[in-house]
């Protein structure tokens, strides 16, 4: 099954992710983005901490797809189970 969109979240500053949730089906599964992936994504160099939501917004529809490859391959991580999007994630 494939992921759906779920909620935002927002930015937490001490982990420096935005963290956000999709849907398989009722189950919520939570998701983070790192900000230096955002901000590689927009060839950005550090965007303010109140930009973030915004900056998520933009890049939405290619982080969820690149969130939905992570599930589906069954990378998972932490506890509970979520998916973590890095950098690294978006390469290729």
């Amino acid at each position: 099954m494939t992921l759906t969109r779920g909620n935002v979240r927002g930015y937490e500053f001490d982990r420096m992710v935005l963290l956000f949730s999709m849907m398989d089906g009722s189950r919520e599964i939570p998701c983070a983005v790192s900000a230096s992936a955002m901000d590689d994504l927009e060839h950005a160099s550090r965007t303010a901490t109140s930009e973030r939501e915004q900056q998520f917004l933009r890049l939405r529809d290619r982080i969820e797809q690149c969130a939905s490859r992570k599930f589906d391959a069954g990378e998972l991580e932490g506890t509970p189970p979520g998916i973590i999007l890095r950098s690294i994630d978006f390469r290729g």
